[in-house]
């Protein structure tokens, strides 16, 4: 079967997950949502969170009360995630706004920024979705073949390599500088040049405005198996089937960096009303048995984790708890 480009993906998800509500029923005798839903994802479309939103409103739709549904993916960028994130920490808790929850507005911010205008734990967790490997690539024709030899020539050459960040708060920039703590450089060992997201980073990596990027495997797996980039390291401990020629953070030897790992999840208003509440948790324990979502899933380059509420809540306190630790290392704090 031909495997769909990344584009191609993108701009079918939204026409295949707009489906119109069901018609003559009375108002009341329609179950939830009754109402459009408007999924906001805090970062730029084409990137790993957009995609797992896309993926998601497309296969999550027939396991909700009303499988016909109207759910839109909205993007509403800034701050590292802060401002759609804030949105919807604002929104009604009728169930008709929901948040693609994301490590870096998340965690990480409310970790490692006081100034982050919301907290953590005061969203209705709804679920853990999936999480994705975090990769550290070049562009194919790098003169750099392994990490050892990237870290050799940050050493050369300190604080001049261009690398892609999306923010100071994001897994793109944490996750590098975590690297460079743990191969002994400075958290400065690279020049740090911005992008508005994941997808942007990869575009910057390829036409040369930087020399490389870590990042989530999700936003650089189509380029990794075209071959237009090479993947230095993965934070995993075991091969990848799909990428069985990148080494791990064990063989690269830099153990920690599988502590970094991107992830997706879906949260509600604070104080989500029960109804709304009770249709997701349903639908997202549907997704266990849904093979066509966890495909996909796979297929973009992330791992399916479902995760309860309660689990849910426990998974993101270790994940702020981590990454205050580690921005108090790295100095950040």
């Amino acid at each position: 079967m031909r495997r769909l480009s990344r584009r191609a993906l993108v701009a079918t998800l939204p026409v295949l997950a707009g489906v119109m509500p069901a018609h003559g029923q009375g108002p009341g005798a329609v179950p939830y949502p009754a109402a459009p839903i408007t999924l906001v994802v805090p970062f730029s479309a084409g990137g790993a969170a957009d995609i797992a939103a896309r993926l998601l409103v497309l296969h999550v739709q027939r396991h909700l009360p009303n499988p016909r549904a109207t759910l839109l993916v909205k993007n509403r960028t800034g701050a590292s995630g802060a401002v759609g994130t804030q949105f919807v920490a604002k929104a009604k808790p009728d169930g008709q706004t929901l948040l693609l929850a994301r490590v870096a507005s998340s965690a990480i911010l409310p970790a490692t920024d006081p100034r982050t205008p919301y907290t953590w734990d005061e969203f209705s967790m709804l679920g853990l979705l999936e999480e994705t490997p975090f990769v550290l690539c070049v562009r194919a024709d790098s003169p750099w073949e392994t990490l050892r030899d990237l870290i050799t020539a940050l050493r050369e050459q300190p604080g001049r390599i261009p690398f892609a960040t999306t923010g100071p708060a994001t897994l793109l920039d944490l996750g590098v500088r975590h690297l460079f703590s743990t191969a002994g450089l400075p958290i400065d060992a690279g020049f740090a040049v911005p992008f508005r997201g994941g997808g942007d980073a990869v575009a910057g990596l390829l036409d040369g405005r930087v020399q490389f990027l870590g990042t989530n495997l999700s936003d650089a797996l189509p380029a990794l198996r075209d071959g237009r980039m090479r993947g230095l390291v993965i934070g995993t401990n075991e091969r990848l089937r799909i990428l069985p020629a990148i080494a791990t953070a064990r063989e690269a030897e830099v153990p920690g960096l599988t502590g970094v790992t991107g992830w997706s999840a879906l949260f509600g208003p604070p104080a989500l009303e029960d109804e709304a509440q009770r249709s997701w948790v349903t639908a997202l324990a549907a997704l266990r048995d849904d093979q066509s979502w966890q495909d996909g899933v796979r297929g973009a380059g992330g791992i399916p984790r479902l995760l309860t509420p309660e689990e849910t809540r426990a998974y993101l306190r270790g994940q702020v708890a981590f990454y205050r630790d580690l921005g108090r290392r790295l100095g950040l704090i």
